[in-house]
């Protein structure tokens, strides 16, 4: 999945599917499970996503797919979040948080062989 998301206005539905990292049959079927994922349609109905949109997409991929919750569970955790960045941002978050730790670990090590040395 890439998290970059372009600087456009519309996405259509597969530019959506490769950022997100899910089909398109995929994409179809969450907007009937998250009324909050509401495309655009153009004059040829074609499905025309917001960037609101695609972050709230990514949001439900790394719920659902990296995050293992269940559709219920990430519908819920949506509607109760008001910065939905976080959400897919939220696995980064983790990674720094774990790196911080063990770079805290080893600074307590050494902390502690300098003042057995003395």
């Amino acid at each position: 999945m890439t998290s970059e998301i372009p600087e456009k206005l519309y996405f259509k539905i597969g530019e959506v599917s490769k950022i997100a990292g899910v089909a398109p049959h995929v994409l179809r079927y969450w907007e009937s499970e998250f009324t909050s994922i509401k495309p655009k349609r153009a004059g040829s109905k074609q499905r025309l996503y917001r960037r609101k949109d695609v972050e709230l997409i990514l949001a439900i991929q790394n719920l659902l797919h990296d995050q293992g919750y269940t559709i219920a569970g990430a519908r819920k955790l949506i509607d109760e979040t008001e910065d939905i960045k976080s959400l897919y941002l939220e696995e980064k978050i983790e990674d720094h948080h774990a790196q911080l730790g063990s770079i805290k670990e080893e600074l307590i090590e050494l902390r502690n062989l300098l003042s057995t040395k003395k």
